[in-house]
């Protein structure tokens, strides 16, 4: 038995998935020249993981989105050594990645309690200087939210992957019979019998393109770099953005989708990855359904259906291949156990790996002083 709960962000008017803000560290406190006293150093600016934060309260916190640490205290002859500025920390939520204005990427925020260093504080005069103290740095940095679930859809629009997340879970994405419905993440928890909870992230749908920032682009792919695992879902009787774009199979849906993930950053579809073939209760749906996988089996064979330029370069081995219909929920009780099955494989690999590497460490901390050596018996 398997149930299901829902958690569902539904105010997309209020989700702020990233923030521009000003940061300056603290300026260095003055040197004191007739006793060779030393300014304190200026405080930097942190950026902080912390669990309960989100980048709307940041937002709303801080309208002026400034962050300034403060000034080191000047050398004096009660204290030659001038104190440190006090630092300032911007707390944020975990999955955040931040970065400068050009786009350079300072640090990751993953898990709570994790920091990023901004702007440090400048230093206090002293000998070297002259006395005389420097500036703290300045900078405008962004905050990107990166979704983090333990699977992420990836599809075409229509593909149906709005109706597959209501099929597998309690949310209610916007649902109809044309391209584009979901603009914004939606998150639904699949529940299992053992209390076992997997999140399942509906993102917005990819066109051909959106390693070039084409369509939702860029605002999709970030997304997926902060799932766990691929879920991909294709039409099983094909798909076509519009009339004036080319009809693509569920074969070469598939692999435009690698493609797609390929060009934004090369180890995306290294990620384990399901696939979902949805619609099988359409006409036809069974002789698709054979087609693709003997095309699956064989992707070099029939590379030649598209693009040199669009031809993924690694293919993907799906760990399973669901055929399913979400309309009549054929196959979602299957799909949910592989989706399981997948990701405790994971969890039971890293698991391994972390006892191998702890006995390997403890084996290293053993003297060799304390081998024994059995001579002869006398």
């Amino acid at each position: 038995m398997v149930w299901i709960s829902r958690m569902c962000y539904r105010k997309y008017g209020n989700f702020v998935d990233n923030l521009r803000l000003y940061v300056r560290g603290g300026s260095g406190g003055m040197g004191l020249p007739r006793l060779g006293g030393q300014g304190g150093k200026g405080g930097d600016v942190w950026v902080v993981a912390q669990k309960e934060m989100t980048l709307k309260r940041v937002k709303d916190k801080y309208p002026q989105k400034r962050f300034i640490a403060g000034v080191g205290t000047n050398s004096s002859v009660r204290a030659l050594r001038g104190q440190k500025g006090e630092d300032q920390e911007v707390l944020a939520p975990p999955g955040i990645t931040v970065t400068n204005d050009d786009g350079k990427v300072l640090g990751e925020l993953n898990t709570e309690g994790d920091r990023v260093l901004v702007a440090r504080g400048g230093r206090g005069g002293s000998y070297h200087s002259e006395f005389l103290p420097s500036k703290g740095q300045t900078s405008q940095i962004r905050l990107d939210l990166k979704l983090i679930a333990d699977l992420g859809m990836v599809g075409f629009p229509n593909a149906g992957k709005s109706s597959l997340l209501t099929a597998l879970s309690h949310a209610k994405p916007q649902i109809a019979s044309y391209a584009f419905t979901t603009l914004r993440p939606e998150i639904g928890k699949v529940m299992y019998e053992d209390h076992k909870q997997i999140s399942v992230a509906d993102l917005p749908g990819l066109i051909e393109g959106a390693h070039m920032n084409r369509g939702m682009g860029h605002q999709f792919l970030k997304h997926v770099e902060r799932t766990r695992q691929l879920l991909f879902v294709v039409d099983v009787c094909g798909f076509q953005l519009a009339s004036k774009t080319p009809f693509r199979s569920a074969f070469e849906a598939v692999q435009l989708l690698i493609k797609e993930l390929e060009l934004y950053k090369e180890d995306l579809p290294c990620k384990p990855a399901v696939l979902v073939v949805n619609k099988m209760d359409l006409p036809d749906a069974e002789d698709k359904l054979t087609e693709l996988q003997e095309q699956l089996l064989n992707p070099h064979k029939f590379s030649h259906l598209l693009p040199e330029d669009m031809v993924p370069k690694n293919n993907i081995v799906f760990r399973h291949v669901v055929p399913i219909s979400a309309a009549t929920g054929f196959g979602i009780a299957h799909l949910k156990t592989c989706i399981r099955q997948s990701l405790d494989e994971d969890a039971s690999m890293a698991t391994e790996s972390l006892h191998r590497d702890k006995l390997q460490a403890l084996r290293g901390a053993v003297p060799a002083t304390n081998t024994l050596t059995w001579g002869p018996t006398p």
